[in-house]
């Protein structure tokens, strides 16, 4: 791949506004080249093949982090324009852009403002509440929570999305309830948009309609957060932790409001817990050694939560892992990393041989069991881990797999990175697109994102807690057997995510 000396900043600027209206779905003249492109939610996935394509049009890869570094389409185009004048002058094209993520004081960014504190002792119904505030609406779990909650309750749930107006919001949300085939036309009066922004002060409502809001709900569910595995903490902070800083204000505010937020069990990525068992009491005061923009988000908007729960505001912590497909229809997120991850071994014809454990959780196990739990008056301020309580190995997947008829091997983690790099040169593989994320040293320990989820690098996470919580219920996690797994292949095949073997 050679440089491309003749190209400019108006050139780029032109290719990357028709790409990302691309990946958008939207009109050319709907992408403003100064609005910031965090604006926009790219998920890593999107940020990715944006990446891919302009190192197609470039002749080198720029680094994922160029994305929030020149935030806007504008200063973007600049910057790379800028570089590849330089190297079009060295001829230097085996280096790439590099923006090393900088160190956070983790520590220092958990303070959360004085003036949110529960004014009076919350007497609102747990098991019973009336109107729902929820975030993540528009999410994967978000919208199997919605679901869990109009069957679970009577209540009407007031969904923060995004949007130009509510008519607009609310279509946003039926559309991705229909694309997950959970949409119920009963229950489309009791589903009202809260037009707003979980990145901006009083989450983009402004004071009246705060303090409205306030008076009018009676319970929180906070599961929305920017995910995207490249962009650092800078990037994600506005609505991963000034956002639940919000929601904490809301809970706060007049009437004292429940909350049950939606974390992670990233927040234990610490070196320090690897190899050991944590459970879900224990305290995560370590950071040090957390890479991820995103876990790094996760780690301080809990410690917040965990603030204010101090400070006397009742609250529950649920801690998913990565979330597969619903147990029953197969129906998932083609975007999410897994799915991605093995239709490009599938494609290449290996997998890597290394210790990785597929923790997965079913959404539908996971949003049943968030909504029991939150109705339980014992549930308050205790945290629960719902990480499957039996993984199965990598090497369990492969092998079913290829009892399925697919031919896969799995070959040495240096030589499947080779074969990745040598290999893999069109979008039509994603891991194409994956490439920054696979093979980009992210630590100072020069390990890739993967290498920091092998399991000698990854703590046990204990769920035995929540398992006895929901011991009086009907709802169990499904078990990672060829059945599951059957259901899960049928659906992606049915959609044509993957080829028949």
């Amino acid at each position: 791949m050679s440089i491309k000396q003749s190209l400019n900043a108006k050139d780029i600027q032109v290719f990357l506004v028709s790409n990302l209206a691309n990946l958008l779905g939207v009109e050319t003249d709907e992408i403003d080249i100064t609005e910031h492109l965090e604006s926009y939610g790219l998920d890593s996935a999107q940020a990715m093949t944006l990446v891919s394509k302009l190192e197609k049009l470039l002749g080198f890869q720029p680094s994922p982090l160029l994305l929030w570094h020149y935030p806007n389409i504008q200063s973007l185009s600049q910057r790379l324009a800028e570089e590849l004048q330089e190297k079009s002058e060295v001829q230097d094209t085996s280096s790439s852009v590099n923006a090393a993520p900088s160190i956070v004081d983790l520590s220092a960014e958990a303070v959360l403002d004085p003036s949110i504190r529960p004014s009076a002792v919350s007497n609102v119904s747990v098991t019973d509440p009336k109107k729902i505030f929820l975030t993540g609406g528009t999410g994967f779990l978000g919208a199997f929570v919605i679901r869990e909650l109009l069957q679970a309750t009577d209540a009407d749930i007031y969904c923060l999305v995004r949007a130009a107006n509510a008519e607009e919001g609310k279509s946003k949300l039926k559309k991705n309830l229909e694309q997950y085939a959970i949409w119920q036309e009963q229950f489309n009066s009791r589903i009202i948009p809260v037009v707003g922004d979980l990145s901006q002060p009083l989450l983009g409502l402004g004071s009246e309609q705060f303090q409205t809001l306030s008076t009018t709900i009676d319970t929180i569910y906070h599961s929305g957060a920017l995910l995207n595995y490249v962009y650092p903490y800078s990037a994600l902070k506005s609505a991963n932790v000034l956002g639940t800083q919000e929601v904490l204000r809301l809970a706060c505010l007049n009437t004292v409001k429940p909350v049950h937020y939606v974390s992670s069990v990233a927040i234990f990525e610490s070196p320090v817990y690897a190899g050991k068992v944590v459970t879900e009491q224990d305290e995560f005061n370590h950071w040090e050694g957390i890479y991820l923009g995103y876990s790094q988000t996760k780690w301080v908007a809990e410690k917040l939560v965990k603030i204010a729960s101090k400070r006397g505001l009742p609250v529950t912590i649920y801690r998913p892992p990565l979330i597969s497909g619903d147990s029953q229809t197969g129906i998932c997120n083609t975007h999410d990393f897994i799915n991605l991850m093995t239709k490009g071994c599938l494609q290449m014809g290996s997998f890597p041989d290394v210790e990785y454990m597929l923790d997965m959780s079913p959404v539908d196990y996971v949003s049943k069991a968030v909504v029991y739990l939150s109705r339980q008056k014992e549930s308050i301020g205790k945290a629960f881990h719902l990480q499957h309580p039996q993984p199965i190995s990598l090497r369990d997947l492969v092998d079913w797999i290829r009892s399925f008829g697919y031919p896969v091997e799995m070959v040495p983690y240096d030589q499947w990175q080779t074969e990745l790099i040598n290999n893999v040169s069109s979008v039509e593989n994603p891991l194409y697109t994956l490439r920054p994320f696979l093979l980009e040293r992210w630590s100072d320990k020069q390990l890739t994102i993967p290498d920091l989820y092998l399991q000698a690098h990854r703590p046990h996470i204990s769920c035995q807690d929540t398992l006895h919580a929901l011991a009086g219920s009907s709802i169990v996690c499904p078990t990672i057997d060829s059945e599951l797994l059957m259901t899960y292949t049928s659906y992606l095949i049915q959609t044509g995510f993957l080829t028949v073997a």
